[in-house]
């Protein structure tokens, strides 16, 4: 088929410094940037004489692990019953059902339950995607173009048909109108365009880039005729038109809001779905903070609660219902990978924009004390961007990984190449005497001095003051004992804990010294590491580089993670990115576990085996009638 006989969407999304056109073909008429011809086409089994695979699903590095035949998920169970209603917490408030944009706080499952998406991810594979709103997946062996068939039963709910220029009106959305991360998201994306009623195509601007058909898979898809009448760019508390597997109901602005399990759904009998979202009714309740909420839980109101919290987990559930098995208090091991998280500097500040100094403060903070004393000695140290994985560095730098580095040898330090970065330890005793004269020491060294007992910088006079900026008390107890080391070093210190909402507000505008956050990382990493690491994110409001870096070899090795054509040159791409951002010290690392800490009132059941890559409560659990009504009767 020739570019001519391709009917094209005026459409056009300035990305970055690539402007993104999907154009009309000659002879077709077009009013505005969503309004196109449909001809009778489709995209043969061939184009332009190269072959095009057609697909239920797409895998990263080729196969995927179900066939086109498969019966359901494995992590899912074929005796799941529909039915019930389970309560949520969430804290804070909520002033928005729109998550897609920067404005507001969205009500939380805004996003993941009333909109589908084009294609659905595996939960047990590094990164696979299987059609939902579409079909087929169609695609040539370059991936150099990606299109989608969808299906003709897809609807909105109101009843209304999911189309392909559905799909392309809800990328101008996204891309023009919604947060800022969606424009590095897609940046790789040249035209889009519908091919007929039900099919739409993306063509790239290269042939490097292996996941980006997945990505474009992962989009959601708005209706057209619903958002042309609303304005995507404000916050609303009007329940949208969604297409996915619930609707919006009893929404009690800031309060509470329920979803609603649409029966007989278009998606209802589809391989993709079977076993999943099981729940009639989803209500989250919100609450102003922690302590009450979890007071709320054992008294009932809600049905089950993640714990983060080492304290809460060994000493909050010595409760009578949990001794009669009324509440079940379980930890499921997991393989999850776990991504960096701890106290993130802002290198946007003058007073942290030497990695010296980053990495002198980090000599001040206690793990091992804090995880005897307050934690129960349950974590473990978060020592890698990418723990708790193969893509983790190990040792010295070796083989493909030192073959990537060498590229970069006059640009990075010679740490890299040395042993992978551990965090500073100390003995647990609570005394850091030693750590603190090598932090003075270094301090020193990069023109820092204590001066009536303030630490000041020797030439431009600044004293170091430091804010932690916290959404939640739960962390004043970990910064209490490290603001008195750091006291020590003549650094004035204070907590700033906030609301949700303000919160929301000062991380997106980057307001703020240091923060507690972690990002979350993939099996296969790709285009998020833009949003996460990028010089191009460190000042887009919003954006996920919380640390402002802006590092032209995180850059190109940003990059080259995401065209890796191997799963070897991904891992080792990976370790070495892991080794420079390490080597950085824009955080000071905090901890992880390798298991899910569950409190659940007992009237669930779930199937045999948990997800790889996620827990899977509200995905695949159901409630148990039989255990319903003992608790209920009790």
């Amino acid at each position: 088929m020739t570019r001519q006989l391709q009917v094209v969407l005026l459409v056009t999304v300035a990305i970055g410094a690539t402007e993104v056109t999907a154009q009309s073909a000659p002879g077709s008429t077009a009013s505005s940037a969503t309004d196109s011809a449909i001809p009778d086409t489709a995209i043969p089994d061939t184009v332009d004489g190269v072959a095009v695979h057609r697909s239920h699903a797409l895998g990263i590095h080729g196969e995927v692990k179900y066939p086109a035949d498969f019966a359901g998920f494995d992590y899912t169970s074929p005796d799941a019953i529909k039915g019930g209603h389970v309560r949520l917490p969430s804290l804070g408030t909520f002033d928005s059902l729109n998550p897609f944009i920067l404005k507001g706080v969205a009500a939380a499952g805004s996003g993941s339950f009333i909109h589908a998406r084009l294609c659905t991810k595996a939960q047990d594979e590094p990164l696979s995607e299987y059609a939902l709103v579409a079909e087929t997946i169609l695609f040539p062996e370059d991936r150099s173009w990606v299109a989608f068939e969808l299906r003709p039963e897809a609807r909105f709910s109101d009843g209304e048909p999911i189309r392909a220029d559905d799909v392309v009106y809800s990328f101008d959305l996204f891309t023009k109108k919604g947060a800022p991360f969606y424009r590095s998201f897609y940046t790789d994306v040249d035209t889009v365009y519908t091919v007929d009623s039900l099919t739409v195509r993306f063509d790239f601007t290269g042939t490097t880039n292996r996941e980006l058909p997945l990505i474009i898979g992962q989009l959601r898809v708005l209706p057209r005729h619903y958002w042309e009448q609303h304005d995507f760019t404000k916050t609303s508390l009007q329940a949208p038109v969604g297409s996915g597997p619930y609707r919006m109901t009893n929404i009690d602005p800031g309060r509470s809001i329920t979803y609603e399990r649409v029966h007989n759904h278009w998606s209802d009998t589809l391989a993709v779905m079977r076993g999943r979202y099981n729940f009639d009714r989803i209500t989250y309740d919100y609450y102003r903070d922690n302590t009450v909420s979890l007071e709320a839980f054992k008294a009932g109101e809600y049905d089950y609660r993640s714990v983060g919290s080492a304290r809460e987990w060994a000493t909050a559930y010595d409760h009578p219902a949990v001794d009669d098995g009324y509440l079940v208090q379980t930890p499921i091991p997991h393989q999850m990978i776990r991504g960096m998280g701890g106290f993130i500097f802002n290198t946007r500040k003058s007073k942290f924009s030497d990695p010296a100094v980053r990495r002198a403060l980090a000599l001040a903070f206690d793990f091992e004390w804090t995880n005897a004393t307050l934690f129960y000695g349950a974590y473990t140290r978060t020592h890698s961007y990418f723990a708790n994985s193969e893509l983790a560095s190990v040792g010295q730098a070796s083989g493909r990984v030192r073959e990537i580095l060498e590229e970069y040898r006059d640009q990075v330090s010679n740490a890299v190449f040395g042993n992978a970065y551990r965090a500073p330890s100390t003995d647990g005793g609570g005394d850091l005497r030693g750590n603190l004269r090598q932090a003075r020491r270094m301090l020193r060294e990069a023109g820092w001095e204590i001066r009536d007992t303030r630490l000041q910088h020797t030439t431009s006079g600044e004293t170091m003051e430091i804010e932690f900026l916290l959404s939640s008390p739960t962390y004043e107890r970990v910064v209490g004992p490290f603001q008195q080391h750091l006291k020590r070093l003549g650094i004035d210190t204070r907590i700033r804990t906030v609301d949700a909402s303000q919160y929301t507000n000062r991380v997106q505008a980057f307001d703020y010294d240091i923060i507690v956050a972690t990002w979350n990382q993939y099996l296969s990493p790709g285009n998020e590491q833009r949003n996460y690491w990028s010089s191009g994110a460190a000042d887009a409001p919003g954006s996920r580089n919380y640390a402002g870096i802006r590092d032209p070899v995180v850059d190109d090795l940003v990059e080259r993670l995401i065209v890796a054509q191997t799963r070897h040159e991904q891992v080792s791409t990976a370790r070495a990115l892991d080794r420079v951002l390490s080597s950085g010290h824009y955080v000071i690392p905090h901890w992880h576990m390798a298991e899910h800490r569950l409190v659940y009132w007992n009237r669930f059941l779930r199937p045999a085996k948990t997800p790889l890559i996620s827990l899977g409560f509200i995905d695949t659990w159901w409630i148990d009638p039989q255990k319903d009504a003992i608790l209920s009767a009790d």
